[in-house]
């Protein structure tokens, strides 16, 4: 092969990729966008070829520790569940997994823990994919649904998961409320999500700013709540009993970010399998993980954990209670 030619493509390949990243950024503007993004990359199969079963960071510990990048993302589920205190619940407790991508965590939930997951997405591909990868007798079913508006009814469910859904949502109350709603009374809700640091008493620096701007246009993204402001969200539904209890694990996920990079180097199958217009696919996502190791590298973004009881009083109760003493005042 020509020397100058074979040349020429290691340069062109990567230029390619970086001009698609910044002239086709995957901005987000409806609840449309964000569901076409994950039928595209569900349908190439590129991100389940490097992420596998999980669309979510790893957990490596604490301290970190080297580990295997798939096997950091299983972890990462029962981590959150023994934060999250569900282990101790029974057999047969009921899951809304909000956001399950192509159904890892509601598996893992299902026949490891023995309960009964319901996994919704925005993306009819991945319901279609979480489905045909779910063997019969796992006690998980998935269906598309919109996490601004859930289908479900009022205390529907025991339980409420979601892993970084919440980037993608317009309105974090709506979205607080949402989660909080289908919950049963005493029901817990667990969250774990990207955010980025509260700037409402030091507002975004002059690095931070075109930072954020990047990773909220290339990964369709209206916003990024902070820790927290969006537990302020969850109390203010009046749906949560007693605090909402938070606590930020960055340090814990931070090496999943030059991993997954580190995943197009270390598995060469994907270039055979997908070829040159999948390697440019990927590399034109690398610019945005070197983006995201940054932030989160350097407080701009921060990775939060979220825990609340459903009040045994709805709302509305509350409400009319509120309503009641100040006219008896």
């Amino acid at each position: 092969m020509n020397p100058l030619f074979t040349l020429s493509a290691i340069v062109a390949v990567p230029a390619i990729g970086l001009a698609a990243y910044f002239l086709f950024p995957r901005k987000y503007q409806s609840a449309d966008s964000v569901a076409n993004s994950y039928d595209e990359w569900t349908d190439d199969g590129i991100l389940e070829f490097y992420w596998g079963e999980h669309i979510h960071l790893g957990h490596y510990g604490s301290p970190p520790q080297r580990k295997d990048f798939l096997a950091a993302k299983a972890d990462f589920v029962h981590e959150m569940v023994r934060w999250g205190k569900l282990d101790t619940l029974p057999r047969g407790t009921t899951v809304l997994d909000v956001g399950c991508g192509i159904g890892g965590s509601s598996r893992i939930l299902a026949r490891e823990y023995g309960f009964e997951v319901t996994g919704i997405t925005i993306s009819p591909q991945q319901v279609a994919r979480a489905t045909e990868l779910t063997p019969e007798g796992v006690t998980a079913k998935f269906a598309v649904d919109d996490a601004m508006a859930l289908s479900f009814p009022d205390a529907s469910f025991d339980v409420v998961w979601s892993i970084e859904a919440g980037p993608h949502m317009p309105d974090k109350a709506v979205f607080a409320r949402e989660l909080l709603r289908v919950l049963k009374p005493g029901g817990i809700l667990v969250v774990a999500d990207w955010n980025q640091r509260d700037d409402r008493q030091v507002p975004l620096n002059a690095w931070e700013r075109p930072v954020m701007k990047q990773l909220l246009d290339q990964w369709a993204h209206p916003a990024f709540a902070s820790i927290e402001g969006f537990a302020e969200e969850l109390a203010k539904t009046g749906l949560a009993a007693g605090e909402v209890i938070t606590a930020d694990w960055t340090p814990e996920t931070l090496p999943s970010w030059l991993d997954s990079i580190w995943q197009g180097v270390a598995r060469p199958a994907g270039l055979v399998k997908f070829g040159v217009p999948g390697l440019v696919k990927s590399l034109r996502e690398v610019p945005t993980l070197l983006l995201m190791r940054l932030a989160f590298g350097a407080g701009l973004c921060r990775f939060g954990m979220f825990r609340a009881v459903r009040s045994e009083v709805t709302a509305e109760v509350k409400h009319d209670a509120i309503e009641t003493a100040t006219a008896n005042v």
